[in-house]
C-alpha cells in the first residue's frame, strides 16, 4: 500500500457526502418542511436521548421470576464495549425509565438525575457513555436537530454580520408566542402524544436584542426579518466543539464562579456597546448555555458550593437560568449529576438542602454482586490482545474477581448458608436447598449489598501490578494476583479499620481454598479424560446394575463364566455422589426405570447427560489411574520416563482444554501433586 491508497481511503466518496448531510443550511421555510416529514427534529433533550438508548434495542430475560430489560446501548457497541457497562441492569432499566415518563413529559424532565453509588462503581462511565452515544447521534438521521445563524446585521445594527444563536436553540422559537398554538395545532393533526411538536421557551437574550431590533427596522414584519436575516442549520453536538454537550467539574470554593455556568460580561466588547448589559457585550458561553439542547454532567456534583445548587434547582425545575445583569433565559437539556455515599450522606444531613433532595432523582449503581459480570470486566482490560506478551493462567481473574465480590456481599442471615455459598447462589447456582424465591429473600434482606467492598479499579491496579512484575516467566497465575491483593490491604486508602482488614484477609484464604478445589476437579478430569475408558466403565457399571436390579448374573468377559454382579464395583461409583449403603437399591431402581422410558422413546442412555453419574465417573476413573501416573512424583526431582510420559498427556490435556499454557499448566499439576502429596502424608499419620 502507498501513500495514494491511504490518502484515497481517508479522502472518499462516503467522507463527502456525511460532510454535506451535517451541513445542510436552508431558510426558515425549508426547516418548517423537514418539522412537517419529521417531527421528531424538533425534540426535547430529554426525548432525544430516550430514543437514542431505543434505537440500540433491548432484550428482556427473567431473574428470579422478575422480567429485566438489558439495554444494548450501554454495551457501547459503536466503541467496541469499552466503556460497557456490565451487571448493572436493575439500575440502568430505572434510570432509562425516567427518561421515558420526562420524555413523555410526566415531571421527570424537571429534575436532576442523580447517580449515586461508591467509588469506580461506573457512575462516571454511564454519564460518559450518554454523552458520547448523543453526539454520535445527533449525526444519524433519526437524531438530526437544528440551529438557526442570524445574517446581514451590520448595516442595521453596526455589529457582526453574522451571529451564530450563542445557545443554538431551537428554530421554532422564532415563531411568536401569538401564533405557536395555531401552528402546533396544524403541526400535531393526526399524531399521537408521544410524537407532538412542542414550542417550549422564548429565545436567548442575544437573540432577542436582534430580533426586536430588526422588527423595529421592518415596521413589524415577521416575514422580512426570517426571510432576510434567518438561516437554519444542522446541529451536530460535540462535547470537544462545547455545542450541547457540557461537562462541569467543582474546585475549591476560592476558585468557584456561577459565570462557570451561566456566562460572563465580555469587557472587551463593553467599549464598543458601552453597556455590560448590552447581550452583544456578554459572553453565552457558560457550561448550561454549551449543553442546551443536549445534556450538562456535574461531576462530584454535591461537592458544588451552595450558590451553584441554587442555580441548578431554577436550571432543573424552572429549566432557566440568569445570567448576570439579563432576565431569566430558557434552557433544555438534561441534567446528570454523581455523588459518592459520604456526600450524599451530609445532603441527606442538611436541612437548607430540602429543596435540592426534593428536586432529585437518585439512581443508585452499586457495585456488582454476579461473578460472571464482574469477570467481564477484567476479561476486557486484561486479555490476550492488550496483554499479547504474558499468559493469564485460567482462573486468575475470576479468582480476583470472586474475592472482590465477597467483600460487598452482606453476611446471610441463614446460619446454614456461608458467604461463597451466597455468591454462587448470586452466580446463578441454585440447589434443592435454595430456590429463587430463597435468592430474592437474600437480595432484599440485605440493603446495602453492593454499596461497600472493593473497587474494581483496585483489583486492576493489583492485576496490573502482577503483570509488571512478571519475574521473565511470561504467565501469571491466581496465588501471583491474590499474594498482590493481600499485600495492598496494608496501604489502601480507603481501609482504615483492622477488622475489615481482617476480614478482607479471611476472604482471599476462602478464596485459595476455592481454588485449590477448583484445579484439583480440573486435574482430575484431565487424567480420567479417556472418553472411551468412561464408556467402558459406565457399560460395565450398567450391565451390573441391572443384573442387580433383575436378580440375574453377570457374564464375565474373559473366563465366559455367569458370576454374581460386582457389589464393590457398584458401590466404588455410587460413593462418589454420596449414594449412602441404604438407598443403593433405590438408585439403582431409578438408573434402570429411566433406561427404560428412554428406550420406550427410542432413545439410548448417556451418562453424560446425568451431571451426577458423570461426576461419579470421572471420579473413580482418577481413583483408578491416579496411582498408575504417580502424580505426587511431580514433587520429587526423580520421574521415570513412563510416568512422564503419562504426566505429558495429562498436561496436553489442560492446555488443549482448559486453557493452560505450558508454564501453568506444569505449576497447576505440582501444585495439585503437592496436595495430594499432603494428603497421603495425613492419611499414613492416620493409618499409624
Amino acid at each position: 500500500m502507498d501513500a495514494q491508497r491511504l490518502f484515497d481511503l481517508i479522502n472518499s466518496k462516503e467522507f463527502g457526502k456525511e460532510f454535506a448531510d451535517l451541513n445542510w443550511q436552508g431558510s426558515f421555510r425549508d426547516y418548517l418542511n423537514v418539522v412537517l416529514e419529521r417531527p421528531e427534529v424538533a425534540r426535547t433533550a430529554f426525548q432525544r436521548v430516550y430514543d437514542m438508548i431505543m434505537t440500540y434495542g433491548s432484550k428482556n430475560y427473567i431473574e428470579y421470576k422478575k422480567e429485566i430489560t438489558h439495554y444494548n446501548f450501554f454495551d457501547d457497541p459503536h466503541d467496541n464495549g469499552k466503556d460497557a457497562i456490565f451487571g448493572l441492569d436493575v439500575h440502568l432499566q430505572k434510570l432509562v425509565n425516567v427518561f421515558k415518563a420526562a420524555a413523555q413529559r410526566y415531571g421527570p424532565e424537571k429534575r436532576v438525575i442523580l447517580l449515586h453509588g461508591p467509588v469506580g462503581s461506573s457512575k462516571s462511565t454511564i454519564a460518559r457513555l450518554l454523552k458520547k452515544g448523543l453526539e454520535r447521534y445527533s449525526k444519524t438521521p433519526d437524531g438530526a436537530l437544528y440551529t438557526y445563524t442570524w445574517n446581514n446585521l451590520a448595516d442595521i445594527l453596526e455589529m457582526e454580520d453574522v451571529m451564530p444563536c450563542p445557545v443554538h436553540e431551537e428554530p421554532l422559537h422564532l415563531i411568536p408566542f401569538e401564533q405557536r398554538e395555531t401552528v402546533l395545532t396544524q403541526l400535531n393533526q393526526n399524531r399521537d402524544r408521544g410524537k407532538s411538536v412542542h414550542i417550549e421557551g422564548d429565545t436567548c437574550p442575544a437573540c432577542r436584542f436582534v430580533y426586536r431590533a430588526l422588527m423595529e427596522h421592518y415596521k413589524g414584519s415577521w416575514d422580512k426579518v426570517i426571510s432576510n436575516h434567518i438561516q437554519v442549520r444542522r446541529l451536530v453536538l460535540s462535547e470537544r466543539d462545547r455545542v450541547g454537550i457540557g461537562t462541569y467539574q467543582p474546585k475549591d470554593e476560592k476558585n468557584q464562579d456561577s459565570t462557570e455556568l451561566t456566562g460572563d460580561i465580555n469587557y472587551r466588547k463593553i467599549a464598543i456597546y458601552g453597556s455590560d448589559s448590552d447581550p452583544r457585550a456578554f459572553n453565552f458561553d457558560g457550561e448550561f448555555n454549551v449543553a442546551n439542547r443536549g445534556i450538562i454532567e456535574f461531576i462530584e456534583v454535591l461537592k458544588l458550593d451552595v450558590a451553584f445548587l441554587y442555580d441548578l434547582l431554577t436550571a432543573s425545575q424552572e429549566h432557566k437560568i440568569k445570567p448576570k445583569k439579563f432576565a431569566q433565559c430558557d434552557i433544555d437539556e438534561v441534567i446528570i449529576g454523581h455523588t459518592n455515599e459520604p456526600e450524599f450522606r451530609k445532603l441527606l444531613g442538611n436541612e437548607f438542602m430540602e429543596a435540592l433532595r426534593d428536586r432529585t432523582i437518585k439512581i443508585d449503581v452499586p457495585y456488582i454482586t454476579k461473578l460472571k459480570e464482574e469477570i467481564k470486566i477484567y476479561e476486557k482490560d486484561f486479555n490476550s490482545v492488550s496483554v499479547p506478551h504474558i499468559h493469564i493462567a485460567p482462573h486468575t481473574l475470576e479468582m480476583a474477581a470472586m474475592w472482590s465480590i465477597l467483600t460487598r456481599l452482606e453476611e446471610p442471615k441463614k446460619a446454614n448458608l456461608t458467604l461463597l455459598q451466597k455468591l454462587k447462589l448470586y452466580n446463578g447456582k441454585t440447589s434443592q436447598q435454595f430456590t429463587e424465591d430463597n435468592i430474592k429473600e437474600l437480595r432484599k434482606e440485605a440493603k446495602r449489598e453492593g454499596m461497600d467492598g472493593v473497587s474494581p479499579r483496585y483489583i486492576q491496579d493489583k492485576i496490573s501490578n502482577a503483570l509488571v512484575l512478571d519475574k521473565g516467566a511470561g504467565c501469571i497465575n491466581p496465588f501471583i494476583v491474590l499474594n498482590e491483593l493481600e499485600s495492598g490491604l496494608k496501604g489502601h486508602s480507603l481501609i482504615n479499620n483492622d477488622e475489615v482488614r481482617k476480614h478482607y484477609k479471611e476472604l482471599l484464604s476462602d478464596v485459595k481454598r476455592e481454588y485449590e478445589d477448583m484445579v484439583k476437579h480440573e486435574v482430575q478430569r484431565a487424567i480420567s479424560a479417556d472418553e472411551s475408558a468412561i464408556d467402558k466403565l459406565c457399560g460395565n457399571y450398567i450391565d451390573n446394575v441391572k443384573a442387580y436390579v433383575q436378580r440375574e448374573k453377570v457374564r464375565n468377559p474373559f473366563t465366559g463364566a455367569d458370576e454374581e454382579p460386582d457389589e464393590r464395583l457398584m458401590r466404588s461409583i455410587e460413593e462418589k455422589i454420596d449414594i449412602p449403603e441404604s438407598r443403593k437399591d433405590d438408585f439403582r431402581r431409578e438408573i434402570m426405570n429411566y433406561i427404560g422410558a428412554l428406550a420406550l422413546d427410542g432413545k439410548s442412555f448417556d451418562f453424560r447427560t446425568n451431571e451426577r453419574l458423570h461426576r461419579a465417573l470421572e471420579l473413580k476413573m482418577f481413583e483408578d489411574q491416579k496411582d498408575t501416573i504417580k502424580l505426587t512424583t511431580l514433587v520429587s526431582n526423580v520421574v521415570d520416563r513412563e510416568t512422564q510420559a503419562k504426566i505429558d498427556v495429562v498436561k496436553n490435556r489442560l492446555i488443549k482444554n482448559y486453557g493452560y499454557c505450558e508454564i501453568c499448566a506444569s505449576d497447576v499439576l505440582a501444585f495439585v501433586a503437592s496436595i495430594f502429596a499432603r494428603g497421603d502424608v495425613s492419611k499414613s499419620d492416620k493409618d499409624k
